[in-house]
């Protein structure tokens, strides 16, 4: 019995002498967290290096000081070129409107990545006329601060042929109209509506 026992005790042995006991959980965990504390590590003294680059912001509109504006003060721009007969349209709120973005009670980065969405969807879809509705703040601890980023959002933005306050029923000096460029193929058909030469293909 004894010499039976021993003979099966040496080949349980025999069977399991290369296999390795299972780590326990905690010690996974905590090698994981050590690993990852490593490279949280590294990637702070390459920061504080400068040889690690941040991820890319698409979008360019600034969070720095910009001009006041007060809270019921008319809001008007327009880039060089445009006519002035356009720009008295805009102004009287006789063009259609494409879109519409509310900015109430949004904070200015909440509202700085709402309005460069916004815009960029515009160009998307082909709109030219957009209302956006920022308020006047007249309450705000800061007055017109808002207001005040919106307009020097517009003028910065690229897309942006001119803007102005909205007509009272649709929100007076707490909105603006916008008027965005036109796409290049509307380009091309107004060139050809008044008898123009095409610019996309001349040979």
């Amino acid at each position: 019995m004894s010499t039976e026992m021993n003979d099966d005790q040496e080949s349980f042995a025999d069977a399991m002498h290369d296999v390795q006991p299972l780590s326990k959980g905690k010690n996974v965990v905590r090698n994981t967290v050590r690993e990852d504390s490593s490279i949280a590590q590294e990637n702070r003294r390459l920061s504080a290096e400068g040889k690690l680059k941040p991820a890319k912001d698409e979008n360019y509109l600034t969070l720095g000081e910009v001009h006041s504006k007060a809270p019921l003060e008319y809001l008007e721009w327009k880039k060089i070129g445009i006519q002035n007969a356009v720009f008295e349209r805009l102004r009287k709120g006789l063009y259609e409107i494409d879109g519409t973005l509310d900015l109430h009670r949004k904070t200015v980065k909440e509202a700085r990545v709402a309005v460069f969405e916004f815009l960029e969807l515009a160009v998307r879809k082909r709109w030219r006329n957009v209302l956006i509705s920022h308020g006047k703040g007249e309450a705000s601890k800061t007055p017109g601060r808002l207001k005040s980023y919106v307009f020097a959002w517009l003028e910065q933005h690229e897309e942006v042929n001119a803007f102005c306050s909205a007509q009272r029923k649709k929100g007076g000096a707490g909105s603006v109209y916008v008027l965005l460029k036109k796409s290049p193929e509307e380009k091309e058909l107004n060139r050809e509506e008044h008898g123009f030469k095409s610019d996309l293909y001349q040979t």
